[in-house]
């Protein structure tokens, strides 16, 4: 990969807020930046969850109405 698409790269990274930059001197250096990430990574797998806890709630209502039975 060519310094210029790896320059490219990070610099679309860095608009999206994907990665953070400190200067120091001539260098650039690049760190991840972990909330935003996370962020996806969460929205991501709640709609797997979603699945999950609604079972859960129904299993819940449905020993509650046993009991009260």
């Amino acid at each position: 990969m060519s310094r210029q698409a790896v320059t490219k790269h990070l610099s679309i990274l860095e608009s999206a807020n994907l990665i953070a930059v400190q200067r120091r001197g001539r260098a650039k250096l690049h760190f991840i930046n972990p909330v935003p990430i996370n962020a996806i990574a969460e929205r991501w797998i709640s709609k797997f969850q979603r699945h999950h806890l609604r079972a859960l709630s129904a299993l819940k209502n449905a020993l509650e109405e046993d009991d009260n039975e």
